[in-house]
């Protein structure tokens, strides 16, 4: 991936992001503030969520390609433009290029969601795809526009990218101006550096906190280090966020204005998914339910009223469904134990009245007379039970033993 050099742009200030505001006018929606009663009361002050999730295309990254590709000159729009991305930046790109009546080329990972690959081409852009991994898929995009002079749409390290982006920051303002924290997910720093623009210049007392997979964490060291690095090793579910390196332009306004960068476990992040299914009604993939991760890893931290960014709701359903059961498991929604019975008529029927008089639900159920470890009256049960909780998980086992059972975990 190609960087550009520290200095080459000028300052970012409140008027580059009141700007984009104005070009946005129309274009992008004003997403609405949604309070979590559930946060609330863990935080012990209000919590809402800004929901771009909502956003057209399902993201916020809408709002900066299209104030990117406004930018470009009669020239530069002739030649159309080019990006690479496996989901929410390839859908801005795609749209904002059709809104503005620019030819868009985006390069996609060969194993890219068929749903985020569909949205793309229904926006209007030529799909090609290129590359097992993100970083090749860049390197195509980048060749591309150096053999075509189409300009390269970078996800998050330009000015005009970063200052679309921090007309969030600015909604939020008007949204709930008694906020006293926001909370983003980072992942190259475009988003969370643009918010930080627009905030602290209007409410500097605003603290604003960077959200990041624990897997994917390339701002922790480069913020160590004062400058960016990469990481070699990327392993989340969080798409959205998985970045091996900050931007060079985001990452000197990140090291200025955000308070603090945290990370999140993957069960966090997969709790926090099931938390916004359930309780808020919201579709949220899992970079956008980072915030949300980070709230209910350490409530009492953050100081309210409170704004969790949900920055997107772009999810493949196979992988929904994966990691909501991931998720459900993360919180003790799931139990998986072995026990020993007397292998006699009627000995499974009788555990499960067991299991019906605990209320759990047995989602499979495995039998195994045969072993050569059990003794010539035994069996082993392997089940797979949908629980309440952790503290109903432990009423199951416990009604388990209390019948008699051998519970072996």
């Amino acid at each position: 991936m190609n960087f550009p050099p520290p200095g080459r742009f000028p300052p970012l200030i409140l008027d580059d992001v009141r700007g984009a505001q104005k070009m946005l006018s129309g274009v992008s929606r004003v997403t609405p503030l949604e309070g979590s009663r559930h946060l609330s009361a863990l935080v012990g002050a209000p919590v809402q969520f800004k929901c771009e999730n909502l956003q057209r295309t399902g993201s916020f990254k809408l709002r900066g390609a299209y104030v990117r590709i406004s930018g470009l000159t009669p020239v530069e729009r002739a030649a159309g433009v080019v990006a690479a991305s496996a989901g929410n930046h390839a859908q801005g790109v795609a749209l904002a290029s059709a809104l503005l009546g620019v030819r868009s080329t985006v390069f996609m990972p060969v194993g890219a969601p068929l749903p985020k690959v569909a949205a793309t081409r229904e926006y209007g852009a030529e799909v090609r795809l290129h590359g097992h991994v993100v970083d090749e898929t860049l390197a195509a995009a980048q060749e591309y526009a150096h053999e075509t002079g189409a300009v390269f749409i970078h996800p998050f390290d330009h000015p005009d990218i970063i200052a679309g982006q921090g007309t969030v920051g600015l909604e939020i303002l008007e949204q709930c101006p008694e906020v006293r924290t926001i909370v983003v997910g980072v992942g190259g720093g475009g988003l969370a550096a643009g918010i930080a623009v627009a905030v602290k210049a209007v409410r500097p007392d605003v603290r604003i906190v960077g959200v990041q997979a624990a897997g994917a964490a390339c701002y922790p060291p480069s913020l160590a280090a004062g400058h960016p690095v990469s990481i070699d090793s990327l392993q989340t579910m969080a798409d959205g966020i998985k970045v091996g390196r900050p931007g060079d332009v985001p990452f000197g306004l990140v090291r200025e204005l955000v308070d603090e960068v945290r990370t999140v476990s993957e069960d966090e992040l997969s709790s926090a998914l099931l938390l916004c299914l359930e309780r808020a009604k919201m579709v949220v993939e899992p970079a956008g339910a980072s915030p949300v991760a980070a709230l209910l890893s350490d409530p009492k931290s953050f100081r309210g009223p409170v704004v969790a960014l949900l920055s997107g709701g772009n999810v493949d359903p196979l992988l929904m469904q994966r990691i909501l059961t991931h998720g459900m498991s993360a919180a003790g929604r799931y139990l998986s134990l072995r026990l020993r019975l007397t292998d006699r008529p009627g000995a499974l029927a009788t555990m499960l009245g067991v299991l019906s008089l605990a209320d759990a639900n047995v989602l499979d159920v495995s039998h195994v007379r045969t072993d050569p470890r059990l003794g010539l009256t035994e069996a082993e049960v392997e089940l797979h039970l949908e629980t309440k909780g952790p503290e109903h998980c432990e009423e199951v086992a416990a009604a388990l033993r209390g019948a008699g059972y051998l519970v072996m975990g």
